[in-house]
């Protein structure tokens, strides 16, 4: 009979859990999720499976990453769903805290990054979320300890404000990256997508293909300035509102003027009706 996967909730919960797991000396991965789990997810949790003996996945809606305007309150929460999957996924422990355990009455500390969490782009859209995500990311690593952690590379920006989080505090953890998962039609999976109409959903894939093309016309030698205006243009026809579409460079996200100056990341935020959307492809 399988064993049913432990679900921890209080920070005692987790240190029994942990000390069961480490008993034995094996390494341990920790993927870090804000639930409403999808194949994205599971590719994370397959990926921390063979760089690491045991992996935990926290499960936490963080309140901090959210501007009031944003999808905090709306923002799918289905944990019984998602602790399924992590069992059949072969999850060791899922560390699913609410908000009152995460930041508990008086709870007065918060991480402010700066480097690639100041690169002008989810930044200077979302001047809040970085702080959030730092803050909440430095928690759960002290929490859980882990040897490795797993993010994926869709949400770029934030891939490398958490590499750069763990070096600079010596958190003596190691960063792993994973590359986007996509559907068929090269839209990058996450859990917003379900916030598209079927007209919308019907668009979105422009988004990867506009990264596409204006990668493939770098990469044969066009002018890149060039290359993103029209890839801006290009995004408008299909009905997009662009928040941003930009070369950087691919470690310190830093503006580029050339291929010289790579190695290249294109990196992309933009609306449709409601619904945020965001990209990014190597060049």
């Amino acid at each position: 009979m399988k064993t049913r996967l432990p679900v921890a909730r209080t920070l005692k919960a987790l240190d029994r859990a942990l000390a069961h797991l480490r008993a034995e000396g094996e390494s341990v991965a920790l993927v870090p999720t804000m639930g409403a789990l999808h194949a994205g997810h599971l590719t994370l949790v397959r990926q921390a499976r063979r760089k690491a003996e045991r992996v935990v996945v926290s499960v936490f809606v963080n309140p901090t990453q959210f501007a009031p305007t944003e999808d905090f309150s709306s923002y799918p929460r289905r944990l019984a769903a998602d602790v399924a999957a992590l069992a059949e996924a072969g999850v060791d422990l899922v560390w699913a805290p609410d908000t009152a355990v995460m930041y508990p009455d008086g709870f007065a500390t918060r991480v402010s990054p700066e480097g690639p969490a100041l690169a002008g782009l989810e930044d200077a859209f979302r001047p809040h979320f970085f702080g959030g995500v730092a803050t909440v990311v430095a928690k759960l690593f002290g929490q859980v300890r882990p040897d490795i952690a797993v993010f994926g590379q869709k949400d770029y920006q934030q891939l490398k404000v958490v590499t750069r989080l763990a070096a600079d505090l010596d958190l003596r953890v190691r960063i792993v990256g994973v590359p986007t998962v996509r559907e068929p039609d090269g839209l990058a999976l996450s859990s917003r997508n379900a916030y598209l109409s079927a007209e919308e959903r019907a668009r979105a894939p422009a988004l990867h293909r506009v990264l596409a093309d204006c990668a493939a016309r770098i990469s044969a030698g066009r002018p890149l300035k060039a290359v993103m205006e029209s890839g801006r243009k290009a995004l408008a026809r299909d009905g997009f509102a662009v928040d941003y579409l930009e070369a950087r460079h691919a470690e310190t996200l830093a503006p580029v003027r050339s291929v010289k100056d790579g190695p290249i990341r294109l990196l992309v935020a933009a609306k449709l009706g409601t619904t945020r959307l965001i990209d990014n492809l190597a060049v």
